[in-house]
């Protein structure tokens, strides 16, 4: 292994750890220099090629740090978060906050579209990229339709993948809307209350049967959404 290929991969190894959080500032090039007992040349040469990949933020005169995460989703689709972490160039992790089993609210139907009553499962999570909350999941099941979602303890899979593995959906509703985070979502994400946030709706049904809910919360900053198309032709 070369000396350049050493810098890089110890520097991405503490990025993608979490050793390194998004906003630390990079030692200097002449302290990694003399770090490594080797030209400024080399170190640069790291920076650069980290820089390309988009783990690091080069600033004139300022030094260089590490990149917060920046997703990009596609509106009609229904992407891993995991993947979509992972995508980015971080390391996963996933975190379990709560999960409550009852008889559906008036609420609770109108986010899944029920008619009359039903068991539901209510479950809660946040998702990182790094140590870095990535986004907090709200999501409703309807346990009449997945009645096995009762007994999962969804401890270590999250309830997108879970779901997605065991009921194939055939229709699904995207609800899109920017939100001032609440107390228990600003704490879960580690911003400021009233800071602006993305929310992303998403209601699923399986040949007709109303199977969930999701509410996905991002911190405003760190996402956008694409949505790609093309002219209709004329008839």
């Amino acid at each position: 292994m070369s000396l350049h290929q050493r810098i890089l991969g110890d520097i991405e190894g503490r990025i993608l750890s979490g050793e390194w959080p998004p906003g630390f500032r990079i030692p200097f090039e002449v302290e990694l220099a003399e770090q490594y007992k080797c030209s400024r040349m080399t170190v640069n040469k790291a920076l650069t090629q980290l820089a390309k990949t988009g783990l690091i933020e080069r600033r004139r005169k300022s030094g260089s740090y590490v990149t917060q995460p920046r997703a990009q989703s596609a509106v009609l689709e229904i992407r891993d978060i995991k993947l979509e972490v992972q995508s980015l160039g971080f390391a996963y992790d996933y975190r379990l906050t709560g999960k409550t089993q009852r008889r559906s609210s008036a609420d609770d139907r109108s986010r899944l579209g029920l008619a009359a009553p039903a068991p539901v499962l209510e479950v809660t999570c946040t998702h990182f990229a790094g140590n870095r909350p990535f986004c907090v999941e709200q999501r409703l099941i309807n346990l009449a339709a997945v009645p096995d979602a009762a007994a999962e303890t969804f401890e270590e899979v999250a309830p997108g993948p879970w779901l997605l593995n065991r009921v194939p959906w055939s229709a699904a509703e995207h609800t899109i809307r920017a939100v001032a985070a609440d107390a228990p979502v600003a704490a879960a994400l580690g911003i400021a209350a009233g800071s602006a946030c993305l929310t992303v709706e998403r209601r699923t049904w399986s040949n007709g049967a109303h199977i969930t809910h999701v509410r996905l919360i991002y911190p405003g900053e760190q996402h956008a959404l694409v949505a790609n198309f093309t002219p209709s032709q004329p008839k």
